[in-house]
């Protein structure tokens, strides 16, 4: 297949999803196929700048969700609609669920908002019928709030994100159960509270399941 892929991971800090990028990576690099590894936010020059901005300054829910969105426009641009157009499997460490699960469900903000930012933001002349720039595929690592919390305990320090306390987390992965509620076909749900070698053999099936991968 030649045509171009883009597969979110999603989770909850300290779901482990980053560790299985570069395993993903090197899997579809095997099979012939060009990746390019990225991130959210962030992905493009202006895109980490907002990112610095968000993981340390303080603001208001709204300023915060429009700086996830102003991000996520330059990036598509820049670097996933490109990637795609020419055939590549795109990787991204976190797209627009997170928004929701973080941004929505942990800070409590308007969805309503929160999908018109996602329309005005996603949409892509190249997609029919206006359809929205989404993952084929988004792969959620699901952990307890509390599992998560014992592996980023001493870690490094803390963003503003992973400083935030457990109940914040919770609401977190009840956004992303959500998302995933909405859109099943989207998502693969891994149990992301198993040995390394556990969750990757769960990932690396949900992308062969779709026959994107030998």
């Amino acid at each position: 297949m030649s045509h171009g892929l883009f597969i979110s991971f999603e989770g909850i800090d300290g779901a482990g999803k980053s560790t299985h990028v570069e395993a993903l990576a090197q899997a579809f690099r095997d099979a012939g196929r060009a990746v390019v590894l990225t991130r959210e936010p962030g992905g493009t020059p202006l895109a980490e700048q907002l990112r610095q901005l968000a993981l340390t300054a303080p603001m208001d829910p709204l300023t915060e969700a429009l700086l996830m969105f102003a991000a996520r426009r330059d990036h598509l641009g820049q670097v996933i609609e490109p990637a795609l157009a020419r055939g590549d499997v795109v990787l991204c460490d976190r797209f627009t669920d997170a928004t929701f699960a973080y941004q929505g469900a942990g800070r409590g903000f308007d969805r309503q908002v929160l999908a018109q930012l996602e329309r005005w933001v996603q949409a892509v002349d190249a997609l029919p019928g206006g359809t929205l720039r989404q993952p084929h595929l988004t792969l959620w690592f699901e952990v307890p709030p509390e599992v998560a919390a014992q592996r980023l305990a001493g870690a490094r320090a803390p963003d503003r994100f992973e400083s935030q306390p457990l109940a914040f987390f919770q609401r977190v992965a009840q956004g992303y159960a959500e998302r995933a509620e909405a859109e099943p076909a989207r998502f693969a749900r891994l149990q992301a509270d198993q040995p390394r070698e556990a969750v990757w053999a769960q990932a690396l099936a949900a992308v062969r399941q779709r026959g994107w991968l030998p």
